[in-house]
């Protein structure tokens, strides 16, 4: 066998010269606008700030899940009034049950 069909070879990386250029978004040539419109594609990700995010969202869906339950508990709910006079919360029935 020959030295050159060697598989590791295969797997060095390619040879970093003055014309190579990094794969991505972040080596081709691109406007000011365009890197100000989609800062996405140009930054690196921030894990902290990740996670910052997703704890934040996380927190706002579930208030806002807790704010339907309520409101939900509290649509079942009426005052009533009985024969003396004396105001109480009683809860919807139907007739048919």
């Amino acid at each position: 066998m020959s030295s050159s069909s060697d598989p590791t070879d295969a797997k060095t990386e390619p040879p970093k010269s003055a014309g190579y250029k990094s794969p991505g978004l972040r080596g081709i040539r691109t406007t000011s606008l365009f890197r100000a419109v989609n800062p996405e594609l140009f930054i690196k990700p921030n894990k902290p700030v990740m996670a910052f995010g997703l704890l934040t969202i996380t927190l706002c869906v579930s208030y806002v899940a807790y704010l339907n339950a309520t409101a939900e508990n509290k649509a079942d709910l009426y005052e009533a009034i009985d024969s003396e006079g004396t105001r109480y919360m009683r809860q919807k029935t139907s007739k048919w049950e």
